[in-house]
């Protein structure tokens, strides 16, 4: 399954729209860091909130493509987690260590500004 990518300015926003296999979690992957060298992106905003499970792998992948972004020179804001889902992440012991949270798109991408426009303050 192909999950979209959209290009907004200097942002690209990933709004997963369905349960995820393995797979696909690996071609968003690619997709994902691709795009953001051939956009020169600043920013990714992944909106995940359509998820209501999300496991060790999924985890796992979420944040190593917030890891392969950054690296890119671009800011990661993981944006929709459902409560049932904090709460099982929590139980489970998983989590999205050094990735920038935010509780919907718009609280997001003030987040997302706010974190270019630190980068860009301490050039």
């Amino acid at each position: 399954m192909e999950i979209p990518i959209f290009k907004q300015g200097e942002y690209l926003i990933v709004s997963i729209q369905s349960v995820l296999a393995d797979v696909d979690l690996m071609k968003l992957q690619d997709n994902l860091v691709t795009q953001v060298g051939k956009y020169h992106t600043r920013g990714v905003i992944m909106d995940i909130g359509y998820l209501d499970v999300i496991d060790s792998f999924a985890a796992r992948t979420l944040r190593n493509i917030a890891y392969m972004v950054k690296l890119r020179g671009a800011e990661v804001v993981i944006v929709g987690i459902q409560p049932d889902v904090a709460y099982a992440m929590v139980q489970l012991g998983l989590s999205l260590k050094e990735v920038e949270t935010a509780l919907d798109l718009e609280e997001g991408l003030v987040l997302l500004k706010q974190r270019i426009k630190a980068g860009r303050d301490n050039d």
